[in-house]
């Protein structure tokens, strides 16, 4: 009926024939065009209002979340598109054709468009769970992007120009060379995105080494072509994800994951202060309250082996058995650390001997501190290191330290 009306006008205004018919279908495509701006004017100034209005009071974050990312915004441009496609199409078939085309074509972009914007809200979402640390989806989705978009420019180009979209996908085999050789990193990237996804090698918020790059700190984001690391000393490292796959690195999500994290730390004990320990030694070791019951049950063992044997003790000081001040220091060591509440008992607990070196006998703690916190754990570790420092000399040892600069001036001095 609007179309008879402005048709009548126009003849009105002296056009005939032909004209008219041209001038009215123009008119018509404008006032489609402009009920289109209408439509979209009323839906973002209200209707998008209050969506707007109802994601702010609810309490999930998935629809604030999507409205941050344009989601609404986006959808909502497809109803004046269609709109303009609907009356394009009531005008009468093989009427503006190419326009036909190009509506359609927008339509298309803007769908993929929404699809995106759905898909970073979904990512933002899963990623904001800071309870606990995910795979990653960000690589999955942007691989996901990747091929939407190539079959949106696809099925883009076979709606313009009015061919089927199998034909675009036959050429594109002919350029498959040429794709990989300009998406080579995206390629690889992708597959070591997978690999990574997979085999649940890194997620977002591990702690990973990878001296090459210069990494060694937090992991903050995934994608297909980057992994980004925080540094401890709040510097950015970026790192090829296609290099996660081909290097090595270090991820220390299993001691996170873990009841502890390792002490492995030894001190050099001077060989010539050991020695065996006499019964003025063994009487001031029984005094320390660590130590006083393992002295008296371990003397009351060797005394009982020795003269089960009928060893003569004073011929020489290596009949028999004895106790020995490193002995009893390793004892001690075990003790001290059984009693300190912030070292892990249900983990590996060794003090050992390690191979002796020209800098002396290593004797290496291998314990786990119960607090992982690097700030915590490094003052576990000190306070440890500090109380066996100072007690070495109670048990007539000698901590190995190089002569230093005033060592070797006192020595001149004595010359």
């Amino acid at each position: 009926m609007i179309r008879m009306w402005i048709e009548k006008l126009f003849v009105a205004m002296g056009a005939q024939g032909e004209q008219a018919y041209k001038l009215t279908e123009a008119a018509m495509v404008v006032l489609i065009f402009a009920g289109a701006y209408l439509i979209y004017w009323v839906l973002r100034n209200y209707l998008l209002k209050v969506i707007h209005r109802v994601t702010l009071k609810t309490s999930n974050k998935w629809d604030d979340t999507l409205m941050e990312s344009r989601v609404f915004h986006r959808a909502l441009r497809l109803i004046p598109l269609a709109f303009i496609m609907l009356g394009l199409e009531r005008l009468g078939p093989g009427e503006f054709e190419l326009l036909k085309r190009a509506v359609f074509a927008a339509i298309i972009l803007m769908a993929a468009r929404s699809v995106e914007a759905f898909l970073n809200a979904v990512s933002e979402v899963y990623h904001s769970d800071t309870k606990s640390h995910r795979k990653p989806i960000r690589p999955l989705f942007q691989a996901l992007l990747i091929v939407l978009y190539l079959f949106t420019g696809i099925f883009m180009i076979s709606v313009l120009i009015d061919r089927e979209p199998w034909h675009l996908f036959t050429l594109m085999g002919g350029l498959t060379a040429v794709t990989m050789l300009v998406f080579k990193d995206t390629i690889l990237g992708f597959v070591a995105g997978i690999q990574l996804g997979a085999n649940d090698m890194i997620r977002e918020g591990d702690w990973i080494e990878m001296p090459k790059f210069g990494a060694d700190g937090d992991v903050i984001e995934v994608t297909v072509n980057t992994v980004k690391v925080r540094n401890w000393d709040k510097t950015i490292s970026t790192i090829p994800t296609y290099a996660l796959i081909s290097d090595s690195f270090k991820n220390w999500r299993g001691m996170s994951e873990s009841g502890g994290r390792r002490i492995k730390r030894s001190i050099c004990i001077d060989m010539n202060t050991v020695h065996f320990a006499d019964e003025a030694l063994l009487e001031k070791f029984q005094s320390m309250d660590l130590l006083k019951d393992y002295v008296v049950k371990k003397q009351e063992d060797i005394n009982a082996a020795n003269a089960e044997r009928g060893i003569d003790l004073s011929a020489t000081v290596v009949n028999g058995r004895r106790q020995t001040n490193l002995g009893i220091f390793r004892a001690y060591l075990l003790e001290y650390l059984r009693d300190n509440p912030k070292i892990h008992k249900g983990m590996t607990f060794l003090v050992r001997h390690l191979q002796p070196t020209p800098q002396g006998l290593p004797i290496e703690i291998y314990v786990f501190s119960s607090d992982k916190n690097w700030a915590n754990y490094e003052g576990i570790q000190a306070d440890i290191f500090d109380h066996i420092l100072a007690s070495i000399p109670e048990f007539d040892l000698r901590v190995y330290q190089e002569p230093s600069g005033n060592d070797l001036a006192a020595l001149g001095k004595r010359g």
